[in-house]
């Protein structure tokens, strides 16, 4: 019980930085290609109780799995909208990813420290920074799917030739309902993706994979 609280108290900063730093990206990028929206809505925050979906954040936790509340955009005041929401969209995992290397490179400086510091200070720096890390990466795999309303759905649609759109719609009716099955259902498909995604970049990010914060080997 104790060891389960631990866990969740280290979890929690992981979780609200990586949800923060995801959403907020977004809105920057389509606040400097010139879409006023996140802006207006107070989303241009690293300020996570902006962000927070309830459902999305309690996945989170539950399964590792999850989303926050998508930032509005409006690609109308985009110059080119198709590219600019593939940069928008991009923005949110490019922005986990960079939060998932920085934890690796301070998991890489605090080795060195374990000979002269306390073990167990270290220990727990490692593990926070290790969770920051893993769930980072989660979001950017996850969001990377081409499913609504993930981010990789609207990477997809900018990408698609002409007459896309209407291939978009169909998918974007059931996108929703297709990605919950995923996450309730088909885990072990789900899985199968994130897990090896997470192993690779916290091995080249951190020297090591932590595949026991995940219960796999």
């Amino acid at each position: 019980m104790w060891e389960r609280l631990m866990e969740l108290i280290i979890l929690a900063p992981a979780i609200l930085f990586a949800l923060a730093i995801h959403e907020c990206a977004h809105g920057l990028v389509a606040d400097r290609l010139g879409d006023p929206t996140p802006r207006n809505a107070g989303r241009l925050t690293l300020n996570p109780l902006r962000h927070l979906d309830p459902i999305g954040t309690i996945m989170l936790f539950l399964v590792r799995v999850g989303w926050a509340r998508p930032v509005p955009v409006n690609p109308g005041y985009f110059d080119n909208p198709k590219a600019g929401m593939i940069w928008v969209s991009l923005a949110g995992p490019v922005a986990n990813m960079t939060g998932a290397l920085s934890c690796g490179l301070l998991i890489r400086l605090l080795e060195p420290a374990t000979s002269r510091l306390d073990i167990r200070i270290i220990a727990v720096l490692v593990a926070i920074l290790a969770w920051g890390m893993i769930i980072n990466l989660i979001l950017a795999a996850f969001n990377l799917l081409p499913l609504p309303p993930l981010d990789g759905s609207k990477i997809l649609l900018g990408v698609l030739p002409a007459g896309g759109e209407r291939f978009y719609e169909k998918l974007k009716r059931w996108g929703p309902l297709l990605l919950l099955a995923l996450v309730l259902v088909g885990r072990s498909l789900l899985w199968g993706y994130i897990f090896p995604f997470v192993r690779f970049f916290s091995f080249i990010f951190a020297g090591q994979q932590f595949s026991h914060f995940l219960g796999t080997s």
